[in-house]
């Protein structure tokens, strides 16, 4: 019994009303209670998959990982006790609030709460959007993805290759160790960047349409200074995306056309192209940490390097390959 996707994200934030605007005006996702110190929003048939908790501070405030069933709770509870992992079930009170039947509650090697869960709620009612977009795409493939800024990769590595069980799609080098983790088939759920920061950097949306992403772009740069980085294609997912600064003190990646792999029979590897392939000028870098990024870009392109045509099916794509 292994964790099976990323089922939601929990946010602190000093800016509720700013985040109510931003989830629902830019990301499209659908509001749905507002009561108190808290607010939760859909992105398909599941109740809640972002809660934002107002607090004195901003930042990640729990991460939640799907397993399949009772038994796979067991099993993870296990696994980490052995570990010598400190967890605790999360009480009834708490799965009513996380809208699932149970969960486990620990704390990360960075300090980052973590829980796991299992049976999420399914609405009754369809996801209706903030804004008109086709849709997430969620479904198997999780909410999406986050990556996490640590100070010490290996004693991160170990714990969630080794004892969460999470494994290696490919990782890089340079300019900085930079590791990604896949569940399922999505490219990867969970990426970390040994930047010897302890700090959330993003979580990531995948739309269902490219124009979903574009007009989200130009609506993003209606308002000034929300674009982090700008429209771009990662070299090792094969995202389109861009970076939007959120209210609070990290990034949400809106993207579109990743890479499904296959888990069973993916190889991890390293790469050696830089993070993306065009694009994704980082406004908020000072110029000469863009430029070393910028310059890694253009050597890229100076050697031709592009990415597969996506078909976006892990099986068409071992098929062609066999041919």
């Amino acid at each position: 019994m292994t964790i099976k996707a990323l089922g939601y994200v929990g946010i602190q934030s000093t800016k509720l009303d700013d985040w109510s605007g931003f989830a629902t005006s830019l990301l499209g996702m659908q509001p749905v209670d507002r009561g108190g110190a808290v607010r939760t929003f859909r992105m398909d048939d599941r109740k809640q998959r972002l809660v934002v908790t107002g607090d004195d501070k901003d930042g990640l405030g729990f991460l939640g990982w799907e397993v399949e069933d009772a038994a796979g709770l067991e099993t993870m509870a296990a696994r980490l006790d052995q570990h010598g992992v400190a967890v605790r079930r999360g009480t009834r009170a708490l799965a009513v609030e996380r809208r699932v039947g149970d969960l486990i509650v620990f704390t990360d090697p960075n300090g980052h709460r973590v829980e796991i869960f299992h049976s999420p709620e399914i609405a009754s009612d369809p996801f209706l959007p903030g804004r008109p977009i086709s849709g997430f795409k969620t479904g198997p493939l999780g909410m999406g993805h986050v990556v996490l800024n640590v100070d010490n990769i290996e004693v991160a590595m170990r714990f969630y290759r080794d004892v969460l069980g999470f494994h290696v799609t490919d990782y890089g080098l340079k300019p900085y160790p930079l590791y990604f983790f896949h569940v399922n088939g999505r490219h990867h759920s969970f990426a970390m960047v040994g930047s010897g920061k302890q700090s959330f950097h993003h979580f990531m949306l995948e739309l269902q349409s490219l124009d979903d992403v574009g007009q989200g772009y130009d609506l993003a740069q209606l308002d000034e200074g929300r674009v982090a980085y700008t429209l771009g294609r990662h070299t090792n997912d094969h995202m389109t995306s861009f970076y939007a600064h959120t209210p609070s003190e990290f990034f949400v990646e809106y993207g579109w056309g990743a890479q499904v792999i296959d888990p069973a029979t993916w190889e991890p590897f390293e790469t050696h192209d830089g993070p993306s392939l065009w694009g994704h000028e980082r406004l908020y870098l000072p110029e000469d940490q863009r430029g070393r990024l910028r310059e890694m870009r253009l050597d890229a392109a100076r050697r031709g390097v592009r990415v597969p045509n996506p078909t976006n099916c892990a099986w068409l794509d071992s098929v062609i390959a066999s041919e």
